[in-house]
């Protein structure tokens, strides 16, 4: 973790990026606010990032014994190095990763007051990863990639490593809670944060910071800096990022910062002085739009509803500038409780100007937010100075006089911050005015007055005329500050000075009078001066000139102002604003700013300015027309991606958390792997990525070889990795591969069987995804086991997957065995290669071991786990699985039906979708809505989620959960399927009759299996209701399609509420939820309803005042909630393209912001419909969703309880737990502590016991009284541990459970010792009766009398004689009535001599009351830290040696005499010549397409970026998609041979070749048929235009077109050159 109050290092911080010759990536990073070292490891499959903290592993005392460790002492194992300054962003691109450093930095900000140093970015590089990981990528992603690895970002972004420098200065939070609204990097930051070092990235910031030394009047100096942070909210170029956006940013945004301070030497005050301004395009909607590179003129365009997000804009400028400390008001300003916002036009606004209209709107703008009455204490002033044409007809200096007349008046009511830095907080305790101080900062700041709003100026793209204009604002206010700090700027001549001294000008001492003394007071921190002449002291300086009235220069002419003030300083200013110009100019442009010459007025040489402007102007124009037509595209995509935003476009297949791979050390083989040669390692280096190339060569003749592998960490298992190895021949890899996998290695499941792995090129990456076990009966119920014969035509559930398999998920799986089987035409023995196995963990060490993030882990998993009582009969009731729950307990009478998901807890992540129930008349009496007013939608909060629930009616939960329990789910949606049923007297459900029913079945919790079961008990086809099987093949085309782009547009909205959302405050949701899907009958409210798009009830029309209205957007009719359609209508309605997101070309646009709705007379039946698909998706993602989450607090159950009262007894149970084991340990490692070691057999444990892994479970965890204990009756239980890695292990520590021993339940303690799973392998380390230990020890016996955390725990130690290497350890307690069994060790006692036979066969009694139990176990001495791995080169090269002969056989290109393609390209069939060789096989290209990661809008839970969840998994690993290849071949006997394929993950047109199991003689004909989930797949981004997700009805890469070449096996000798021509 970053620590901020840590003593600084000597040096600055220093990150060393070292790619190794195995291509592993280490992270070296020294940061100088820290005294020791970290090293984060990049996974070189998957690029997660991995760091455990652990010292003399990750953490180091210094970089050179990082990098000593990194490299073992050797840099030749460099492949190459990288210095840098700072880390300043990380990405997982697919199969790249993206590491951005800065290698060069620019200290532009030396000192500020109280400390830091303001880094500009001087030089960076993009560091690119190549991953193991074969995940399919298309061309455009992978050319996206490399454009954001282009993005030029040197000079123009910034950092501060120790203080927070995205609030005006002085911040009083910390750095680490910058202001999101700019902070660049805070996607490329994530990933150290989700690894515990949140400090090791800095925060970026884009934009300029500098400052200059400058001299006063007299001898005293200060510095001024300037610092523009620019705004995300709305990044990109110019003509794509103009006005306001949906994120209620405006383009080009700025907030600027002009700090003055007095530098002073140690333990003295420093006074400073700080005045912002915003600049900025004006903050409506609007655009401009170029038609060629050679325009002349933009064309500007205004939205039709262009003031939509202006209310959300001023707010949060009144919220940020608003003066929060009523004691920092001086009476140099005027407080009247408002916070004045001046907005400074500088457009040109004279008649036929094509700015003209911007003008009008802006003023009418600023007319309709004050009106409002929404703006709170916030006053809006807009001036309008027209800056081109006043320097047209009145020249610069008048043009800056006039400005300054408009400036005077907001300025002096504005005023600027002002304070003093004290570097000692006690003399804080004298201040008067407002305190600020942070855990940045030593010392602290006293503010005397701060600023009470902002002055915001803006041209047409708050560029050159906003930069001059800016700039001699500012100028006025810098001149003040310095009069303030006692920095004069006058120049003597004019003004002189009012001292009695005044020959004595200056201000140190040297220049006193003679007769003063002027010494230092310690305890205020200020000078105060002695006149000996008249024995009198003084705060004030005898020099001190008379009091000046401020603010003075505003009343002076240009010529006065330049008269009478010193220029150089005024000119170091106008250094600043230029070079920030021409930064601001280039990042929205690409050129330099425009119009500078005026910033050089003040300088003699102005007219060779001028005369050099001109040319230059013309120049930069013509440059930034061609930029900005020929590249804004590409360069607002490179800002997107850099900061996160629209990736599901730019990037659609990338997944957002990375998987883990578990099986590498501490992984490790629980069973020596056979090989020809025997080899030392027992196969460990198969699980080593630094052995990637090995070729490991099985035992001849073997018909399979079985490996065991455990697991680093306990992880549902995702994906399994094959890297193929083989010598010449490629058939001695294996042919297929069976995958089982459990918690222990006696639990163990069948999940993959006779996975295929086709013969391909050595190093082919081969990725088999792995689901959990599925039911055989759900297999067989749901038909997802049997293939359509040739002839039936294709069936494409383009709408959702009606019969989707659930297999089971288990966070605990530990072991995985692999069964590989050889190929049946194979001469060699099996080769094997690396074997990778990827997973989902949970975060353990933060749930058990940090104190800190402990605490939000147990609120969370108790929140999940009372949510367990509740149920769902309707629509907010049900499992936890299901949306629509959001009860606060079974005892509450009554919930909101709006609530989703999670039954228990309002704040649930996934409480969001909502629909109605049956509307009686008894329901509506419990309405809370208003009596007839229309819905406002522009309240005070800001509606941040509209997937959130709507505003439902309340209804009783102990009815619907009464009636779940007395029917049951199942007998519930029979029950209404028949009523849906009895609407249609006797006919067919129609089509939204049956997504009404899917509604109810997710509601319900029922799987696909259990709903078709169901129905098959009462006689219907389940098939009959599948809704993609309902309506004609075109229409389902179009409505796929729309359903689609609304996932898209969903995404697209929710990424931009998040983003709206900075700054401002949240409100209350609204009544219209995204779908407004309702899964019973619909009832007009009646009353003001104009619409009566559905049928009224008496009850509820006669309710008017009752019910909720809004207008529709189309026909402007007042619609009821009932009749309107979900805001999702509204985006479809009107295609979403001509919706500003981030700018664009379409005239007429809307706001993602906008809450418009249209009700369902003015929506088509297809967009009603594909809301219902898009919203039965969402509810199929959640139910994907929640069985993660089950499944992952099921595990957490298996391991402790984390209940406690309130959060911080967590905290500080664990706190002490760690200094319990201090204790225990006594200088040693804990080596046997959950989640890095596990039991490798399950042990029967009793009923009202704690959890097996309890005994495993870090100390502090679970109840301090509880304990593990065996069933009574059962006297022996054996424990075998597999440790965290290769120990020396000391000895063994049992810690007493709380009821102690008794004379009946000590047992009898045996221990082994084992590298693998063999029992006859292991050695016996000794015996022990607990009998005799607690004779001596009667502390031991009895319940504890102390439950105090600070004491040692009681506990037993078993000491062994000399420290034993291994890596299982097995303990064996045995209860008996006999005496003393404890083995005595003499001191020539040799471990190896002793065996099983040497332990004691106690004979067990049969004790009523007695059990075997334990707290904890302990295993301790010492890890090894690099597991030493036995020299197996010589054995591997031996093992080539058998690989090394060429192969007699090649594959060679049987003729086609015609090829057919059908059902979307998926069939194939391919008609053979007479006579043509045995078919040996078939070669097929592997298909160049995607898996889209967005699949349907998204749910409450996405809305926050930074998700807090146990798992993290995506619904592609809870429900991989997995094509098939079906073959049938066609003999001239017209008898049909089938054989079928699963087809692992390749990169795309890999070849990959499939055997078949006999010679194919006779074949007439074979048919390719591609099966499994072809809808899951879409084209490559770069094939699709628009908003289309994919290309329907399937993706084209998918086509079987020239994929598949038939071959056979032949002499390659005979066949000569001629024949190796046809070779495949």
């Amino acid at each position: 973790m970053f620590h901020s109050k840590s003593l600084p290092r000597p040096k600055d911080t220093s990150v060393v990026v070292v790619v190794l010759e195995t291509t592993e990536v280490y992270i070296v990073i020294s940061l100088s606010t820290r005294r020791d070292t970290q090293v984060v490891y990049v996974d070189p499959t998957t690029g997660a990032l991995r760091y455990l903290g652990k010292h003399g592993e990750d953490v180091f005392d210094s970089e050179a014994a990082a990098l000593n460790h990194i490299t073992n002492g050797s840099r030749v194992l460099s492949k190459s190095t990288t210095y840098a300054k700072a880390v300043l962003g990380y990405a997982v691109l697919g199969s790249h990763a993206l590491l951005l450093v800065a290698t060069q930095l620019s200290a532009s900000v030396p000192n500020l007051p109280g400390g830091g140093c303001i880094y500009t970015l001087a030089e960076s590089q993009w560091i690119k990863i190549q991953l193991q990981n074969p995940q399919p990528q298309g061309t455009g992603e992978q050319k996206n990639i490399r454009e954001l690895a282009n993005l030029d970002i040197d000079g123009k972004f910034f950092f501060c490593e120790t203080r927070d420098v995205t609030r005006p200065f002085p911040s009083p939070i910390t750095l680490r809670e910058p202001d999101e609204e700019f902070v660049w990097n805070e996607w490329l930051s994530k990933p150290f944060k989700d690894i515990g070092l949140p400090g090791h990235c800095v925060i970026l910031l884009q934009g300029f910071a500098e400052c200059r030394n400058f001299g006063g009047a007299g001898q005293q100096g200060g510095l001024v800096a300037l610092i523009a942070r620019r705004s995300r909210l709305h990044p990109g170029t110019r003509y794509l990022a103009r006005g306001l956006n949906a994120c209620s940013g405006t383009g080009n945004e700025v907030e600027c910062e002009q700090l003055v301070w007095v530098p002073r030497k140690g333990g003295q005050r420093i006074p400073f002085s700080s005045y912002i301004w915003r600049r900025g395009t004006i903050p409506i909607w609007w655009g401009a739009e170029i038609k060629n590179a050679v325009s002349v003129e933009a064309e500007i365009y205004v939205a039709n509803d262009p003031y939509n997000g202006s209310l959300q804009y001023y707010q949060r400028l009144g919220k940020r500038y608003g003066n929060k400390s009523s004691e920092a008001n001086v009476s140099r300003q005027k407080s009247s409780g408002r916070v004045p916002i001046i907005c400074v036009n500088l457009l040109r606004y004279g008649e036929g100007k094509t700015e003209s209209v911007l003008v009008d709107h802006f003023k009418e703008s600023i007319r309709y937010m004050n009106s409002t009455g929404k703006l709170g204490s916030t006053w809006i002033q807009l001036i309008n100075y027209d800056w081109h044409a006043t320097v047209k007809l009145k020249g610069q200096q008048q043009t800056v006089e006039g400005l300054w007349r408009h400036l005077k008046p907001p300025t002096m009511v504005i005023g600027f911050s002002e304070g003093n830095y004290y570097d000692a907080r006690q003399q804080l305790n004298e201040c008067k005015g407002s305190v600020i101080c942070n855990d940045d900062v030593n010392g602290g700041f006293c503010m005397e007055s701060i600023q009470n709003g902002v002055i915001r100026f803006n041209c047409a793209d708050s560029l050159d005329r906003t930069n001059a204009a800016s700039y001699f604002g500012a100028l006025q206010v810098f001149v003040e500050q310095c009069s303030r700090l006692s920095i004069s700027l006058d120049i003597d001549a004019m003004f002189g000075l009012s001292s009695r001294y005044s020959e004595y000008d200056g201000r140190n001492t040297r220049s006193l009078p003679p007769g003063w003394e002027e010494r230092f007071d310690s305890v205020t921190g200020k000078s105060f001066y002695i006149d000996h002449n008249t024995r009198t002291t003084t705060w004030e300086h005898p020099c001190q000139e008379a009091p000046q009235k401020p603010w003075k220069r505003f009343d002076m002419t240009f010529d006065q102002f330049k008269g009478s003030t010193m220029l150089a300083p005024v000119n170091q200013l106008a250094e600043l604003f230029l070079l920030a110009g021409d930064i601001h100019a280039t990042l929205y442009t690409g050129s330099k700013a425009m119009h500078s010459d005026i910033l050089n007025i003040f300088k003699e040489e102005t007219g060779k300015f001028s005369k050099f402007s001109a040319v230059e102007n013309v120049k930069i124009t013509v440059l930034r027309r061609y930029q900005n037509f020929m590249n804004d595209s590409s360069r607002q995509k490179q800002l997107e991606m850099f900061l996160g935003l629209r990736l599901y476009r730019h990037l659609p297949s990338i997944p957002m958390f990375p998987l883990k791979v578990l099986s590498r050390p501490s992984g490790c083989m629980l069973k020596p792997v056979p090989s020809i040669i025997p080899m030392a390692d027992g196969g460990s280096s198969l699980l080593s990525f630094k052995r990637k190339d090995l070729i490991w060569v099985c035992q001849q003749g073997a018909d399979y070889v079985e490996l065991f592998i455990y697991l680093g960490e306990p992880c549902h298992v995702c994906q399994l990795l094959l890297t193929v190895s083989h010598g010449a021949e490629d058939s001695s890899y294996p042919a297929t591969v069976d995958v089982r996998v459990g918690s222990s290695i006696d639990s163990l499941k069948l999940v993959v069987e006779g996975a295929c792995i086709p013969q391909c090129s050595n190093g082919t990456n081969l990725l088999i995804p792995v689901t959990g076990r599925t039911d055989p009966e759900d297999l067989a119920v749901t038909g997802k086991s049997a293939r359509p014969n040739v002839q039936e035509s294709s069936y494409l559930p383009l709408l959702y997957d009606f019969e989707e398999l659930e297999g089971e998920l288990n966070f605990l799986n530990r072991v995985v065995a692999l069964s590989f089987h050889p190929s049946a035409v194979s001469r060699t023995p099996i080769t094997l290669g690396e074997i990778e196995v990827l997973g989902v963990s949970l975060p353990w060490a933060d749930m058990l071991t940090n104190s800190e993030r402990a605490p939000e882990f147990m609120e969370f998993i108790n929140k999940k786990s009372s949510s367990a009582h509740c149920n769902l009969g309707s629509k907010s009731f049900g499992n936890s699985s299901m949306p629509g729950n959001d009860s606060h307990g079974i005892d509450e009478s009554y919930t909101k039906s709006s609530s989703l998901v999670q039954p228990c807890g309002s704040e649930n992540l996934l409480d969001f979708l909502t629909g109605d129930f049956d509307m009686s008349e008894s329901h509506i009496t419990q309405n809370t809505f208003g009596a007839g007013e229309q819905t406002n939608f522009l309240d005070d909060g800001f509606d941040v989620n509209p997937f959130a629930p709507a505003l439902e009616v309340p209804v009783p939960v102990a009815k619907v959960n009464k009636e779940v329990e007395e029917c049951g789910s199942t007998q519930l949606y029979i029950k209404f399927f028949e009523s849906l049923s009895g609407y249609n007297k006797g006919k067919g459900l129609d089509f939204e009759q049956t997504m009404k029913l899917e509604i109810k079945r997710l509601r319900l919790g029922l799987s696909a299996a259990e709903r078709d079961q169901a129905l098959l008990s009462i006689g219907v086809i389940p098939a009959t209701l599948d809704p993609n099987r309902l309506i004609d093949y075109s229409y389902l085309l179009k409505l796929s399609s729309l359903a689609d782009n609304l996932a898209l547009l969903g995404h697209t909205v929710l990424e931009d509420r998040a983003n709206a959302s900075i700054g401002l405050e949240k409100g209350s949701e609204h009544a219209i939820d995204f779908w407004n899907i309702s899964e019973n009958d619909e009832f007009c409210y009646g009353g003001a309803c104009e619409v009566r798009a559905l049928s009224s009830l008496q009850a509820l029309a006669s309710r008017e005042n009752q019910s909720v209205f809004m207008e529709c957007f189309q026909c402007e009719k007042t619609v009821c909630k009932a009749c309107c359609a979900g805001k999702g209508a509204f985006l479809l309605l009107n295609t979403y393209r001509e919706l500003k997101i981030y700018g664009g070309s379409q005239s007429g646009g809307y706001s993602a912001l906008t809450d418009s709705f249209v009700c369902k007379s003015c929506c088509s039946e297809i967009i009603k419909r594909a809301l219902y698909v898009d919203y039965v998706r969402v509810l199929h993602s959640l139910r994907r969703k929640d069985r993660s989450e089950k499944a992952a607090l099921s595990a957490v159950n298996q391991v402790c309880q984390l209940e406690y009262k309130k959060a911080s007894d967590l905290s500080q149970s664990i706190q002490f737990g760690q200094r319990q084991l201090k204790q225990i340990l006594d200088g040693e490692e804990s080596l046997a502590e959950f989640p890095y070691a596990n039991f490798l057999q399950m042990v029967e444990t009793a009923n009202d016991s704690e959890p097996l892994l309890s005994l495993l479970a870090p100390f502090g965890t679970g109840e301090y009284t509880s304990y593990w204990k065996a069933p009574q009756g059962i006297t022996s239980v054996e424990f075998s541990i597999v440790l965290g890695g290769l120990s020396d292990i000391a000895g063994v520590s049992i810690i007493v459970s709380s009821c102690g021993y008794s004379a009946s339940d000590c047992p009898i303690v045996e221990i082994w010792a084992s590298n693998k799973i063999h029992r006859e392998d292991r050695t016996f380390i000794g015996k022990w009766d607990v009998q005799d230990i607690i004779s001596s020890s009667p502390q031991l016996r009895g319940p504890e009398k102390s439950s105090r955390l600070s004491e040692e725990p009681r506990h037993i130690k078993f000491h062994f004689p000399n420290p034993i290497r291994c890596r299982i350890i097995s303990i064996k307690m045995t209860l008996s009535h006999r005496g003393s069994h404890s083995t005595k060790f003499s001191e020539e006692f040799d471990l190896l001599s002793l065996n099983d036979s040497s332990s004691y066969e106690s004979k067990p009694t049969n004790l009523h009351n007695s059990f075997i139990h334990a707290k904890r176990i302990v295993v301790f001495g010492s890890l090894l830290r690099k597991e030493m791995e036995p020299d197996t080169s010589g054995g591997i090269m031996r093992m080539k040696s058998y690989l090394d002969r060429s192969p007699a056989l090649g594959r060679f290109r049987i003729p086609v005499e015609a090829e057919r393609l059908r059902d979307n390209d998926l069939v194939l069939e391919q008609y053979l010549l007479a006579n043509s060789p045995g078919i040996a096989g078939f070669r097929l290209d592997s298909f160049s397409v995607i898996r889209p990661r967005v699949t349907h809008s998204p749910s409450s839970s996405e809305l926050d970026m930074r998700e807090f969840s146990l798992t993290r998994m995506e619904d592609r690993f809870i429900n991989p998609a997995i094509l098939y290849i079906q073959v049938t071949v066609v003999k001239e006997s017209g008898k049909l041979v089938v054989e079928e394929y699963r087809l692992p993950e390749v990169k795309a047109n890999t070849p990959l070749y499939f055997d078949f199991p006999d010679l194919q003689q006779d074949a007439r004909c074979v048919i390719f048929r591609l099966l499994g989930d072809v809808t899951a797949f879409v084209d490559d981004i770069s094939e699709l235009e628009n908003l289309n997700l994919r290309n329907l009805p399937l993706a084209s890469g998918l086509s079987l077109s020239n994929k598949i070449k038939l071959y056979y096996y032949a002499d390659t000798y005979e066949m000569g050159k001629i024949g190796s021509l046809s070779a495949v």
